[in-house]
């Protein structure tokens, strides 16, 4: 089994397109074709359904992809860390982020990291804390920077950068906008923007009302910071959101929620649980912890 045939197989299945797999890869599409034939010829099973318009992945190609994504990730390990002893940081950084997250200014971390290391690539996707912690432990992610929840930091490495109390966001013209500080009994009836599910926000919100045995129903559901501002400028609802929030919108009306323990926003890095940590993911922690300098 040849790496480029892997390598060919994991671009296919993610951009579900033959051609536009080739363009990315450089490569005639009937060389890829070709490629991908000797990988099914070899494992004597087709790893994709193919149709005019997309191919999707077999049960058996499905299997392949996790593998193949490991063992690919594996090969660039040993290739970073020989450059690494020889004093010069290559590759990739494979870096995940939630939108707005607290504790780092991602934007100005990797300007910083760039400077020092302009021979590293770096891939940034931008994800829930779910999703991204399910892409550091499968070896997709190098690291991410999530909400933290026991589940995740129980699988996986994980280093705080910082905490901060949650807070309720309405419009000024809201009913509840005159209030010192809320508890969720308090706007337990309220109408809800969040985000999806999946979000660190949503999922510390949902966190501090099951502890308070309190049910609410939300009724706008989102998945980017912008649209829920949007919303919440309307008066279409109130949300729950990290304290860092409230200074992207300053003419929304902020108030701290009490009355839970779990009215916290803690920000980790998230590394994986078992294979060591990239070399340039130790260089970006590195810059993290020491300020950039």
């Amino acid at each position: 089994m040849e790496l480029r045939h892997l390598q060919h197989f994991v671009a296919v299945a993610e951009d579900q397109h033959f051609t536009r797999a080739a363009e990315r890869l450089m490569v005639s599409q009937s060389g890829l074709s070709a490629s991908i034939r000797a990988l099914e010829r070899e494992l004597r099973a087709p790893l994709f359904v193919r149709t005019t318009r997309r191919v999707t992945l077999t049960e058996a190609g499905r299997a392949l992809l996790g593998e193949a994504e490991r063992i690919l990730a594996q090969v660039r390990a040993a290739h970073e860390a020989v450059a690494a002893v020889q004093g010069v940081l290559r590759g990739t950084l494979a870096l995940g982020t939630e939108q707005c997250i607290a504790g780092v200014h991602v934007a100005g971390l990797l300007a910083a990291f760039r400077r020092r290391h302009p021979d590293v690539e770096v891939r940034l996707r931008q994800y829930g804390s779910g999703t991204l912690a399910e892409e550091v432990a499968a070896g997709r992610l190098d690291l991410a920077f999530a909400y933290r929840t026991q589940a995740d930091t129980d699988q996986l490495r994980s280093a705080s950068l910082t905490t901060e109390p949650m807070y309720v966001l309405c419009h000024p013209e809201h009913h509840l906008a005159g209030a010192a500080a809320l508890t969720p009994e308090d706007i337990a009836g309220e109408v809800f923007v969040d985000f999806h599910p999946d979000f660190g926000p949503r999922r510390a919100t949902d966190a501090a009302f099951a502890e308070t045995g309190v049910r609410r129903t939300v009724a706008l559901e989102v998945n980017d910071v912008h649209s829920l501002l949007d919303l919440v400028d309307e008066n279409l609802g109130i949300a729950v959101v990290p304290r860092h929030f409230r200074h992207k919108r300053e003419a929304l009306t902020a108030l701290p929620l009490k009355g839970t323990a779990e009215a916290a926003y803690e920000t980790v890095a998230l590394l994986p649980p078992h294979r060591s940590t990239s070399p340039a993911a130790r260089a970006l922690m590195t810059l993290l912890e020491t300020g950039g300098e």
